[in-house]
């Protein structure tokens, strides 16, 4: 337990977070248990240094603490600290020298070959179904499917595309990335075909007169992806699948995912998905990994229990 002056200390830096941040009650209640922990093994908080927080940062680690929780933790203690150095409390900030913990950069959700082609069957399956601006819409959400399982895109860079860009070339897309960075990505022949479709009735509605790919009446002038997400989902769930595991990134990690599994080159997927950095796209290959040891464990003769 803090003493009564480290107790003190954390009252006014709370006070201070609610009044001058308008920090909320959830927020100020975890402030106040991992302060009152932190100053627990400290005599004096405005004497700490910088072993004294690395000593609390092992503590939490010896306990299981999940770097994510540990760096919370720590970012608590850092604005603790700068209030005291602030309000000239104390001398120095001894929060200045510790490093945040690093945190592993979490997997990608995936989905199966199986999972993608039941979304495409339910999609068709609605196009078949449909009329009049439903049946557009349901065009659209065929088309924005494949594109995005055969190209990589992301989200906002397919529907942010324009109708100029789709249809200049036949194999491949002009996208405008991030960063302002262009690259072309290949487009398979399922992918055209439903896009060829989709135009045409763009044009048979007389909405092809829009900058926008796929034109909305919002102030985007083109579908937003949280719309996009809302829909695919929606399909998810008539294709039998979980909705809460489905988004369009999850279907960009799978065209990343089946292509490495395809024996895809790193640096070509790293190409289309449009990273800058490669090691951004090697997560997948630790997808990989895990799914070849899985395989090993399960079927090598070696591995099996006696």
């Amino acid at each position: 337990m803090p003493s009564s002056v480290s107790q003190r200390l954390i009252d006014r830096f709370l006070e201070m977070m609610a009044a001058e941040r308008g920090a909320s009650q959830n927020t100020l209640a975890a402030y106040r248990r991992d302060l009152a922990a932190y100053a627990g093994g400290i005599a004096d908080l405005k004497a700490a240094g910088p072993d004294d927080i690395r000593r609390h940062l092992e503590m939490l680690e010896s306990l299981g603490l999940a770097r994510s929780s540990a760096a919370r933790k720590l970012s608590a203690i850092r604005q603790f600290h700068r209030f005291l150095h602030g309000d000239g409390l104390a001398k120095d900030n001894p929060a200045t020298a510790i490093d945040s913990p690093r945190t592993a950069r979490p997997l990608p959700k995936m989905i199966s070959h199986a999972d993608v082609e039941a979304l495409a069957q339910a999609a068709r399956a609605r196009v078949t179904r449909s009329e009049g601006k439903q049946f557009l819409k349901a065009l659209r959400l065929l088309c924005l499917i494949e594109m995005l399982y055969a190209t990589g895109l992301r989200v906002s860079e397919l529907v942010g595309l324009t109708a100029q860009a789709a249809e200049a070339e036949k194999d491949f897309i002009l996208v405008k990335g991030k960063g302002g960075r262009e690259r072309l990505a290949p487009v398979s022949q399922t992918a055209r075909a439903a896009l060829n479709v989709y135009l045409a009735e763009l044009r048979t509605s007389g909405q092809a007169g829009s900058k926008w790919l796929f034109p909305s009446s919002g102030a985007a002038g083109h579908l937003t992806r949280q719309h996009f997400a809302l829909e695919l989902k929606a399909l998810g769930r008539e294709a039998g699948l979980d909705a809460a595991k489905l988004s369009p990134h999850v279907l960009r990690h799978g065209f990343a995912s089946h292509l490495l599994e395809g024996g895809a080159d790193l640096r070509a997927v790293q190409q289309m998905l449009g990273h800058a950095d490669i090691s951004t796209t090697q997560i997948y290959t630790h997808v990989q990994a895990g799914r070849l040891r899985e395989v090993v464990e399960t079927h090598h003769p070696l591995a099996k229990k006696s």
